[in-house]
């Protein structure tokens, strides 16, 4: 067996003609729907890009007990698992996350890797005394502070604009020259058996910098400094700033749709599909104004972040291409499938559930499905209806990282943080291993709390009806359907043993899920 994963980073699902929406043109996504069976109510897990990415390789949600960080010793990962069952992978990516030290135990759980170098932030090319002023001219102060002094207090973006001076040329873009490692993975082992390969776009992440042909069907007319990596704030532009990083978004999506396609020609030339499994997704969604609202993490995860794509090819299910599925799945579900397609065992930890069973018949899989990021509001689905639930005080002590890999974003955990560490007893799914429980200080280098960044709190706990209005502009309450909420969330909080206080936190009583006496203190 054969299979391919690939995974785009922000990949908009209101963005795709497959998913009924047709203001950018997506033809090649739209095909290999053609291609393919299409889920149409898939969710994401933990937020944002590396839980997501712990959830994709250990199969569970991880939110509960940890902020953004690395893979723990505990943890299943699904390449590791085909590592040992004799399966060659291979990782393809531009996502700089993994080279920094909350991400760092990801990329080393495959056999090969290339890391292509480049996008956003990455510390790729050196300039110690950039071109400020023309830099001034080129970018918008809307989104490039570039002052005096930008070099240290807003260094992402000026490490961004440095390395845009070593892509003049459509080959010197991460996305080509991820696609370009790819198919010479391909071209040395397309005829070889037992390999898999993801291959990991950090496009069309923000900043949406593409190459200019394919921002030519989306000239808004904007004779401004570039627009296109929006602080995540609400929204405070003119109709026609809005227009254009909408539109910069749309052409950086047409980059993505145009080289899939390049990879759905190279299935055709060389007949993959009769033997090699293709999985396309993402991690999360962005908002791009809606709801008033520019990104993702401060605010509730609304649709536009929430309700991903998820579209796959398996060569025994050729008869089901074009088929759609309205089973509730999410980003967990993704490795026990991809250990399914093998043919591999799948770990007890494990809370996903295979999807291979739905290529043949839609079924239910879940009642509902949870999703979140640490610390923030719990949000929950039924495909129906979606959920958001919020502590009484989003700021409140009493909230603890549970760890073995004291890392955030790209710092280490500091010295104040790690004097409140005890040794815990192990949880369920740490394979006997104890673990610290460390106080989740509230300056700490945490998303979304780092840089003055902090959770929406003036939305609260609401509910949408998704079938009468998909957009989520009525918000409501209604309590039968908020008790039978909290019986399923409770369930699943159990099944990945949650610390009681996430219970309380969160004022979901533990008997719901059959806990009469305090399990952790």
């Amino acid at each position: 067996m054969k299979a391919i994963f690939v995974l785009f980073d922000s990949l908009m699902r209101p963005a795709l003609g497959c998913y009924g929406f047709d203001h950018v043109k997506t033809p090649n996504f739209d095909r290999f729907s053609r291609r393919a069976v299409t889920f149409d109510t898939h969710f994401v897990g933990s937020l944002p890009c590396m839980p997501a990415r712990r959830d994709i390789h250990s199969g569970r949600l991880n939110f509960l007990h940890r902020s953004w960080g690395p893979l723990e010793p505990f943890d299943n990962s699904f390449p590791e698992i085909m590592r040992e069952g004799k399966i060659h992978t291979h990782l393809v990516t531009d996502h700089l996350h993994y080279f920094e030290d909350g991400g760092s135990t990801y990329h080393g759980r495959f056999r090969t890797y290339d890391f292509i170098r480049g996008q956003e932030y990455d510390p790729w090319k050196a300039m110690v005394q950039p071109p400020l002023e023309r830099f001034r001219e080129k970018y918008s102060a809307k989104h490039y502070d570039l002052s005096d002094g930008c070099e240290f207090k807003n260094w992402k973006k000026m490490q961004h604009a440095i390395n845009c001076e070593f892509m003049q040329e459509e080959k010197d873009f991460p996305l080509t020259r991820c696609f370009d490692s790819a198919f010479e993975f391909l071209k040395y082992n397309d005829r070889a058996d037992n390999w898999f390969m993801m291959l990991e776009c950090f496009d069309p992440h923000e900043p949406f910098h593409a190459p200019h042909r394919f921002k030519e069907p989306y000239q808004t007319g904007w004779n401004g400094g570039i627009l296109d990596w929006p602080y995540y704030e609400m929204v405070n532009n003119s109709s026609a700033e809005i227009a254009e990083i909408r539109a910069n978004y749309a052409a950086l999506l047409s980059a993505c749709d145009h080289y899939f396609g390049k990879l759905l020609d190279y299935f055709d030339r060389n007949n993959l599909w009769e033997d090699t499994a293709l999985i396309l997704s993402t991690d999360h969604g962005f908002l791009l104004g809606e709801h008033d609202w520019w990104g993702k993490n401060l605010q509730p995860y609304y649709t536009e972040i929430s309700h991903i794509p998820l579209i796959v090819h398996h060569p025994k299910f050729r008869a089901h291409a074009g088929a759609r599925r309205r089973a509730v799945t999410q980003t967990m579900d993704l490795m026990p499938t991809l250990l399914d397609i093998f043919d591999l065992p799948v770990p007890e930890e494990v809370q996903g559930r295979s999807l291979v069973p739905l290529l043949r018949e839609d079924k239910p899989v879940r009642d509902v499905a949870i999703f979140g990021m640490f610390g923030g509001p719990i949000g929950a689905t039924d495909g129906r209806y979606t959920y958001y639930l919020y502590p009484k005080d989003l700021y409140a002590p009493g909230l603890y990282e549970y760890t073995l890999m004291p890392m955030h974003l790209h710092t280490l955990f500091t010295a104040a943080e790690m004097k409140t560490a005890k040794l815990r007893e192990a949880f369920d799914f740490t394979k006997g291993m104890p673990i610290l429980q460390i106080d989740a200080l509230m300056d700490a280098r945490r998303i979304p709390i780092h840089d003055n960044k902090k959770f929406e709190s003036g939305v609260g706990t609401t509910l949408f009806d998704l079938q009468t209005d998909p957009k989520q502009q009525k918000p409501f309450r209604d309590a039968g359907i908020e008790r039978r909420f909290h019986t399923s969330m409770a369930r699943i909080m159990r099944e990945h043993d949650t610390p009681l206080e996430i219970y309380g936190r969160y004022g979901i009583d533990p008997a719901l899920a059959g806990i009469k006496e305090p399990v952790r203190a």
